[in-house]
């Protein structure tokens, strides 16, 4: 099979992707020159850092440490305040990818608000951050909860007419009851996953490292999680899944891909790798498929539940 006969677009949501690559949030998504670039190095689209209905400062240093099996972060959520973060969506107007703003609030109604003047200030779908493990009362502590995270879903739906996905952690003892409550609710997609929480320690002076003590832990330690996510998550929603953590290569990437989701989001794997990740991850996927004798991304979605 020649390379021009495979396709890598991919669709979620009715957003229509070039490739399966999605830029994660968190990294580089704070403005619109960083995610401008990121697109132009063939993200396949872009997710902003998450947004919040207030201005946030976040933690003090250190915020994020490089761990040997890969990073940990408490950057607790620093952000300008949607009402400010509006002009840096509208700057993106042009951009040549879908424009994905992340949001958290410390109640469904600030979600909601937060999601509605995203999308009127242009953002083509909102993730939901359910699953921050390192702020008290947002994140996490919602995404923990079946019910809550129904309700900030279906208040978030009924608020705006574009796509909506939902973010979901790993610190849950079963995510595929989460991820159910989210479908449920109307989520357009599940993202998995978020960070795993963790923490580390300075043995000559005896303290935790970061300031926040605990944080979240990404890069190729949680892949392994993210896949068994993924793959329960599968069994349980018929709605698309985006797969996050620990993707550095295509084969990562195809991992995740076989588990279930429709498209992988990148992170860390840009501070080793830098942008190029995209393109290189793209182009592997595109030689896996050759290789095997597909001729799309959409051939092997969940393809593990079938062997």
């Amino acid at each position: 099979m020649d390379l021009m006969d495979i396709s890598l677009k991919t669709e979620i949501a009715r957003l229509k992707l070039r490739n399966p690559t999605i830029l994660a949030s968190g990294i580089l998504g704070s403005s619109a020159e960083y995610l401008h670039e990121v697109a132009r190095a063939g993200a396949g689209a872009v997710t902003t850092k998450s947004v919040g209905p207030k201005p946030r400062d976040g933690y003090k240093n250190p915020t994020v440490i490089q761990v040997d099996c890969g990073f940990l972060n408490a950057v607790g959520l620093p952000n300008p305040g949607i009402e400010k973060f509006v002009d840096e969506i509208r700057r993106l107007r042009d951009l040549e990818v879908p424009l994905i703003v992340s949001v958290y609030g410390f109640s469904p109604e600030e979600y909601a608000e937060v999601s509605s003047m995203a999308v009127r200030a242009g953002a083509d779908a909102i993730e939901l951050n359910l699953s921050c493990p390192h702020v008290r009362g947002v994140g996490a502590e919602i995404g923990r909860d079946p019910r809550l995270v129904s309700r900030v879903v279906k208040v978030v739906k009924e608020s705006v007419n574009n796509p909506v996905f939902a973010k979901l952690t790993p610190n849950v003892s079963d995510i595929g009851e989460i991820a159910a409550a989210a479908a449920s609710a109307g989520a357009d997609a599940i993202t998995a996953i978020n960070t795993v929480k963790a923490m580390a320690i300075d043995i000559e002076t005896c303290r935790p490292i970061l300031a926040n003590k605990v944080g979240g832990l990404s890069g190729g330690a949680i892949k392994p999680i993210a896949v068994r996510c993924i793959y329960e998550i599968y069994e349980v929603v018929d709605i698309p899944i985006i797969g996050c953590g620990g993707v550095r290569t295509w084969r990562d990437a195809v991992e995740l891909i076989l588990a279930g989701a429709s498209a992988v989001q990148i992170g860390s794997a840009i501070a080793i790798e830098g942008l190029s990740v995209f393109k290189s991850i793209a182009e592997g996927i595109k030689y896996y498929l050759q290789r095997k004798g597909f001729k799309s991304v959409r051939d092997i979605v969940g393809l593990a539940h079938k062997k």
